[in-house]
């Protein structure tokens, strides 16, 4: 079987904006107020709860690897307490994943959030069943932009891992697919949508009403 395999933050869905609340809890308990703007850093909030913690502290110039490393928890609970506050899916995201099932393909999740929460925001927002697979940060001892989660996101849906294609929104993502040796689609609607042409992916995604087409085309 062909599968499609989404990256989940600022691909199906846009997370930024519960993202930047969890970082700006942490940066109260430090006493630095709200750090993080929406929708400014919202580019900031898709790579991540380490790069919000680093991204902001650097801006606050009080940066260093032991104030991450003793927030990322802190961070990852009040995400979880307050996961979909804000967070929606991106317009015709679920029509194109229902057109790809229908049109014979195993679908399937590849994220580097942590694959509980994954599992948490996918079942808010009702869309958890519509995916064959989910591998998570966590899932296996690697993660992104290792070549092996998308694999095994691949193999979960049924599919042929040689046989399969990555639509994400990032450097991350478009490194994933080279490493693996496949194709990646990267969506311009996101947050760094501005910056995925220089990434020099096999194809662009304007609008998920296309992505059939485009799909197609790259999975002989």
């Amino acid at each position: 079987m062909r599968t499609v395999i989404f990256d989940l933050d600022g691909t199906l869905a846009d997370t930024s904006g519960d993202l930047l609340a969890a970082a700006n809890a942490c940066f109260r308990q430090m006493g630095l107020g709200d750090v993080l703007t929406h929708p400014q850093d919202a580019g900031i909030a898709l790579r991540g709860g380490r790069m919000m913690l680093s991204h902001g502290l650097r801006r606050t110039n009080q940066f260093n690897e032991a104030t991450v490393d003793e927030f990322y928890p802190l961070l990852l609970e009040a995400y979880r307490g307050a996961i979909d506050h804000h967070t929606a899916l991106y317009p015709g995201a679920m029509a194109a994943v229902e057109a790809l099932k229908t049109a014979g393909f195993g679908v399937g999740i590849c994220t580097n959030k942590p694959e509980a929460l994954a599992d948490q925001l996918l079942r808010s927002l009702g869309v958890r069943d519509a995916f064959a697979s989910l591998v998570g940060a966590d899932t296996l001892p690697v993660r992104k932009p290792d070549p092996e989660p998308l694999f095994e996101a691949a193999r979960r849906a049924g599919g042929d891992p040689a046989r399969t294609l990555l639509v994400g929104d990032s450097d991350t993502d478009r490194n994933t697919s080279a490493n693996a040796g496949v194709p990646s689609v990267l969506v311009t609607f996101g947050p760094s949508g501005d910056d995925m042409a220089a990434l020099k992916p096999e194809a662009l995604l304007h609008r998920f009403e296309d992505l059939s087409e485009v799909v197609e085309r790259l999975i002989a």
